[in-house]
């Protein structure tokens, strides 16, 4: 159904989530500057592309512990980018204060190695603090073509997020099912990837929830086709990954 797929780019997003007291958990979004080359103005949820230096953290077997080299350099993308792109810190030990993440963070942004700085720093990363939820790797002809692994995490409870002002000019919390409404209703651009995701994300009342639900599903490469079904094409993804729509119709999907 999708062919021989294209040379993607390895990336990776983290999905934080905070409990609501009873009501449904948010998550921390941002929204894209409209100059970037990739999803320009969209929402999504932090993270980008992996670097050579992710991997070579993950190569350290006392970081790695029991995660295959891949999702290990994955996972550490995932938490070097939302310290890049929103100033919040996951799966580093010990927790390190407001103002050790500020400097980790400009320290990053001037080009430090991450690793060198969690060493200067006396942390350790806890990879285990992400839940591996799911991989998209879209196969159409786009600006920028990613493979990207999405991770879960709980969000600490002061966690306060700031935009970087370069690649993100803003970051909300925000319930799955109210960004999915203001996707509906023009107030938010989100592309096909999120879209599906927030849906998944807005079946769970918890993050214990989601992170059961993640487990119950091997994570694999979803890569969207598109189909003809009775003279309309829908875009679609296979229907036994957690996803709630698997096909919507390809007009509507464009319009978005």
């Amino acid at each position: 159904m999708t062919g021989e797929l294209a040379p993607a780019i390895p990336a990776a997003t983290l999905v934080l989530m905070r409990e609501c007291g009873g009501a449904a958990p948010e998550l921390l979004m941002i929204e894209r500057a409209g100059t970037m080359a990739f999803a320009a103005g969209a929402l999504v949820f932090p993270g980008g592309r992996i670097d050579p230096g992710d991997a070579a953290l993950a190569a350290n077997a006392a970081v790695v512990g029991e995660s295959p080299p891949e999702d290990a350099t994955a996972r550490i993308a995932a938490i070097r980018e939302t310290i890049e792109e929103v100033g919040i810190a996951i799966g580093i030990r010990p927790a390190p204060e407001p103002s050790a993440i500020a400097a980790l963070r400009a320290a990053l942004a001037e080009g430090g190695d991450f690793g060198a700085l969690l060493a200067a720093g006396g942390w350790r990363l806890d990879l285990d603090a992400l839940t591996a939820f799911a991989r998209w790797r879209p196969n159409f002809k786009e600006t920028r073509l990613f493979d990207t692994r999405f991770y879960l995490a709980a969000a600490p409870v002061d966690a306060t997020p700031a935009a970087d002002g370069g690649e993100s000019i803003h970051a909300l919390w925000i319930g799955a099912a109210d960004a999915l409404a203001g996707a509906l209703d023009g107030r938010f651009r989100v592309i096909f990837p999120t879209r599906r995701n927030l849906e998944r994300l807005a079946l769970f009342d918890g993050i214990d929830a989601a992170i059961a639900h993640a487990a119950r599903f091997t994570v694999e490469m979803v890569t969207p086709w598109v189909e003809d079904r009775g003279g309309t094409q829908y875009l679609c993804i296979r229907d036994d990954q957690g996803y709630p729509v698997t096909a919507v119709p390809l007009a509507d999907e464009l319009r978005g």
